[in-house]
């Protein structure tokens, strides 16, 4: 299959598109959507403290959070070839259910006073299975529901409801815990996925079924898809290094900071400041119509660097913040430029199986950052690890501008 003329991205829609949220279909799905990454946004910190309470043991915490991770790395591919063959909507209905079903489960054990960490780490394995398979219909979904012109809006829409949930998800998750428990966190998860099933069941979405093959044949064409793209794998490796930078900051950031005066205080501003950046980010991509839009958002993330490089120098704490703010826009503003890319370039019936690859890479990532990290860090000390992050996410990210179809994407050939 030629890729050459599915690669370049259209121009400006000839006819004005009215905003996808003005749509009955996208606006169920988006509302959906909604409720369940802000039932999602809770969880972290419910879990961490439900765990730790119930075992005392930090290993134990390591190993749920394994459990859910592995699952979903492993099954991801599987997951976008189903996300091709069948249809997309039912496929999320039925993995909000299966989640609906864990989370409640999860709720019940910890609203009864005594856990049980085996099934607790049961539940995150299914829970993990059933998002490998939830995730690459994210981008079916939104081409289904949307006309092609309103589609980097309708991303930009996701993406700002990503960002508000990560920014009042934290207070809404401590107002939980501290007033009726961890367990309750779990039990609103589970409804906002029951919540996103019941609207799911009211869409309706588009879709391009394709020829029943062998598993292998439809892995093999997801993959020839994903490399016969310059654009689109390179672009990868920056995103992947980019997310294993993010381990490496997530992992000695706080240790840093901890360790001077008032550095719980400066931890807590410097996560804040980061999700209003990821808004801020979100909002531009509303609004931007940059002419080389891959080239443009990969440059965007190689900022990155920066807060890693601040950090390893022990620059002073405003400075570090603000850049870590500006750092997150880089990534709130790639993901719906990005997302409107792949949808725009790769043809209907592969996207949910080259997504997947997409996820697969960024998700293997980061748990190398997280191991690595403070292997590193014990031996060399923190600043060499994070110089190392630095310097592989800025030049992986601004490496993607030596790539012809990087630099040609979004304009005429």
């Amino acid at each position: 299959m030629s890729a050459a003329p599915s690669d370049t991205a259209p121009a400006s829609p000839p006819v004005p598109v009215p905003h996808p949220l003005r749509t009955r279909p996208f606006r169920l799905l988006f509302t959906g959507r909604t409720l369940s990454l802000l039932g999602d946004s809770v969880i972290p910190a419910a879990l961490a403290i439900a765990v730790w309470e119930a075992t005392g043991s930090a290993s134990a915490l390591a190993l749920v959070l394994a459990c859910a991770m592995v699952p979903k790395l492993l099954l991801l591919p599987l997951g976008g070839v189903v996300g091709d063959r069948f249809d997309a909507r039912t496929i999320a209905l039925t993995t909000d259910l299966v989640r609906c079903a864990t989370q409640l489960l999860v709720g019940i054990q910890l609203l009864g006073g005594e856990p049980t960490l085996w099934l607790i780490a049961a539940a995150e394995v299914v829970g993990g299975a059933a998002g490998a398979f939830a995730m690459p219909t994210g981008a079916p979904l939104v081409t289904g529901t949307v006309a092609p012109g309103a589609l980097q809006r309708a991303n930009a829409a996701m993406g700002i409801t990503r960002s508000a949930t990560r920014l009042g998800g934290p207070a809404l998750a401590g107002t939980l815990i501290l007033t009726v428990g961890p367990g309750w966190a779990f039990v609103l998860d589970a409804a906002t996925f029951a919540a996103s099933a019941a609207l799911l069941s009211a869409v309706r979405v588009r879709r391009v079924p394709i020829p029943r093959r062998s598993l292998r044949a439809d892995l093999k064409e997801g993959w020839r898809e994903v490399r016969t793209r310059d654009w689109y794998w390179t672009s990868l490796v920056g995103h992947s290094a980019w997310n294993g930078a993010a381990a490496v900051l997530m992992t000695l950031g706080p240790a840093l900071a901890l360790s001077q005066p008032g550095g719980r205080g400066t931890w807590v501003a410097f996560l804040q400041v980061g999700a209003i950046g990821l808004l801020a980010g979100s909002l531009l991509a509303h609004r931007a119509r940059p002419r080389r839009p891959v080239l443009t958002a990969n440059l965007g993330l190689a900022v990155y660097a920066l807060p890693l490089v601040l950090l390893a120098v022990s620059a002073p704490a405003p400075l570090t913040i603000a850049s870590y703010g500006v750092a997150q826009a880089g990534l709130g503003f790639l993901s719906p430029v990005w997302e409107t890319a792949v949808q725009q370039a790769v043809p209907a019936h592969a996207l949910a199986r080259v997504t997947s690859y997409d996820w697969l890479l960024s998700l293997a990532a980061m748990p190398l950052g997280y191991v690595l990290a403070p292997v590193a860090a014990s031996v060399w000390g923190p600043e060499v690890p994070l110089v190392v992050a630095a310097v592989a996410v800025s030049g992986c990210c601004l490496g993607t501008a030596l790539v012809p179809g990087v630099r040609r994407f979004g304009t005429e050939r």
